[in-house]
């Protein structure tokens, strides 16, 4: 698979859908990939992506950005409130805000510094214990509460558990962000994304079918 065959496939399924191409935003996830993997799709002119982790990300984006200055970059991973600041500062969007307390040290830092990332908020749709995001019972209470922060919520992200048919989670997602007057639906996945897309995902996350397999650190 390329990232010109993705692209296309993107671009199809918009089609099937009855949905204006270019309504997606493919988010090249890059984390653990090594830099001339990265490299070689930037040269190819895309600037959307997605990292897991804060820590990784700032040893991999700042050269990078300097080169390409208008790289869209999303924090895609869980976020720990004292790397809040960091993330803030590098990402142009955080798709993982997944509890009450994240969301008040970002409205504060939000304060601080006048300027806050696009926000997602992250629903546990499988009720999954070892999962982060708000359970879908209390995903209103949650939206209601970030935009009492003043905080951009654009939208909402989940991750479906492996073992169960995705289209059913794509579609409680849309039911909720749709209730809430959110546009934003960040879903789908290497496997699933035109699923995702014919049930209105605006951000797809893809990334071995793009970059390859990942290649892990060395301990």
């Amino acid at each position: 698979m390329s990232l010109q065959e993705i692209t296309a496939r993107i671009t199809q399924t918009e089609t099937a859908a009855g949905r204006p191409a270019g309504s997606v935003k493919l988010i090249a996830v890059s984390k653990v990939q090594p830099n001339d993997r990265v490299q070689a799709v930037l040269q190819d002119g895309h600037r959307c992506f997605g990292e897991n982790r804060v820590q990784e990300a700032l040893g991999k984006w700042p050269g990078f950005l300097e080169q390409f200055p208008e790289v869209d970059l999303h924090l895609i991973g869980p976020l720990q409130t004292n790397k809040a600041r960091q993330a803030m500062e590098l990402f142009s969007s955080i798709h993982s805000v997944d509890r009450p307390k994240l969301a008040k040290t970002l409205a504060r830092l939000a304060q601080e510094t006048g300027t806050c990332p696009d926000l997602f908020l992250q629903v546990n749709t499988g009720e999954e214990e070892q999962k982060a995001g708000v359970l879908p019972a209390e995903a209103d209470d949650f939206i209601a509460e970030c935009r009492g922060l003043d905080l951009p919520v654009q939208g909402l992200m989940c991750i479906p558990p492996v073992d169960e048919e995705p289209a059913l989670h794509f579609a409680l997602l849309a039911k909720i962000a749709g209730r809430n007057g959110l546009a934003g639906l960040s879903m789908g996945m290497s496997s699933d994304f035109e699923q995702a897309i014919a049930l209105g995902a605006t951000h797809v996350r893809v990334g071995s079918a793009i970059f390859g397999d990942r290649i892990k650190p060395q301990e």
